[in-house]
């Protein structure tokens, strides 16, 4: 167990910028599958847009890895442009 004050701050901060960032990615990851689920073309343009917006302030805040995420946003492009 940690004795110095720092150490101690250090975890309390560390754990609730684990718990932030599980509960931003599950909610992305959430986001994805409904727009991977879609087949309405304009609901899928619209939903896109905050999909990307999500995945790249994830990525911004290194909760994911920035070639993850253009990868994904790649994937659902395809995906959307195929409907």
């Amino acid at each position: 167990m940690a004795h110095h004050l720092s150490a101690k701050k250090r975890i309390r901060q560390t754990e609730s910028k684990r718990v932030k960032n599980k509960y931003y990615a599950r909610t992305t990851r959430s986001a994805v599958k409904k727009l991977r689920d879609t087949t309405d073309k304009e609901a899928a343009t619209g939903q896109y847009s905050e999909v990307v917006s999500m995945l790249d302030r994830l990525a911004k805040n290194n909760v994911i890895h920035k070639n993850k995420a253009a990868n994904l946003k790649s994937k659902l492009a395809k995906h959307v442009n195929s409907l």
